[in-house]
């Protein structure tokens, strides 16, 4: 049976490799983004992959949007929470919007769009919800309280939730990437790349998308109902949990 995988940030970045990597895997793939029209239509154009426009922190638009791609491709067996965003700054400089708007897309995001699915699946007897935390979620980061808070909470709900699902074949898991070779990283200043941040991983290069793409793979399979409430780490070694 062709199962129907769900990425949210699913066209660019890390998520753009993750929806590829399920549609070459035989899934029939939706993908949401957020506010890049442009690249969204590039993406769908160039993928096949369908994209849906609409933000993971409106609890009213996740349930609309869901709705509509059980509609039109079925409804959803492998849910990927990867979109994310952050709001960097100091702890004494950041403002309640900036704590806020980060709580909500990359923790509360989650609740958002699991919720709506988790019925279905639990009538089904079968889901895999596979979501995409942080290395700085593990170990903390100065300059981002809120994106370190929110992806440690990230890891409580993979771990409660699995407890809950276990039973109705639904698994739950985590993924904490390090530091991966996206746009986003790559923007950095090569100097503070190359002597701050690849220093301290010790396989001495960034990740790639696509091999945060395939622990997805991997988690979201048939066979892989045994795993549930775990973490995969994949940041090179940079940090061991």
């Amino acid at each position: 049976m062709e199962r129907v995988a769900l990425v949210t940030g699913g066209s660019r970045g890390i998520g753009e490799a993750i929806s590829l990597a399920l549609r070459d895997a035989g899934y029939r793939v939706a993908a949401t983004y957020a506010g890049n029209d442009e690249k969204a239509k590039a993406f769908s154009d160039a993928t096949g992959i369908s994209t849906y426009k609409w933000d993971v922190s409106d609890y009213g638009a996740c349930e609309a949007g869901i709705a509509k791609v059980t509609e039109e491709i079925g409804p959803v067996d492998v849910l990927v929470n990867n979109a994310g965003i952050t709001r960097d700054a100091m702890f004494h400089k950041m403002s309640p919007d900036m704590w806020n708007a980060v709580i909500n897309t990359n923790l509360t995001g989650l609740y958002n769009m699991t919720h709506p699915i988790w019925k279905g699946m639990r009538e089904r007897k079968f889901g895999r919800i596979i979501n995409i935390s942080s290395i700085n979620g593990q170990k903390g980061q100065a300059g981002q309280v809120n994106y370190s808070a929110a992806k440690a909470g990230d890891l409580g709900f993979t771990k409660a939730l699995a407890q809950e699902g276990a039973r109705a074949g639904i698994t739950v898991n985590a993924i904490c990437p390090g530091y991966i070779g996206t746009d986003m990283v790559k923007a950095i200043d090569e100097k503070v790349l190359n002597e701050r941040i690849i220093p301290q991983i010790p396989v001495g290069r960034l990740g790639e998308p696509s091999e945060i793409a395939r622990c997805v793979v991997f988690l979201a399979a048939e066979d892989a109902g045994f795993i549930t409430g775990a973490t995969l780490t994949a940041n090179g070694g940079q940090y061991f949990a």
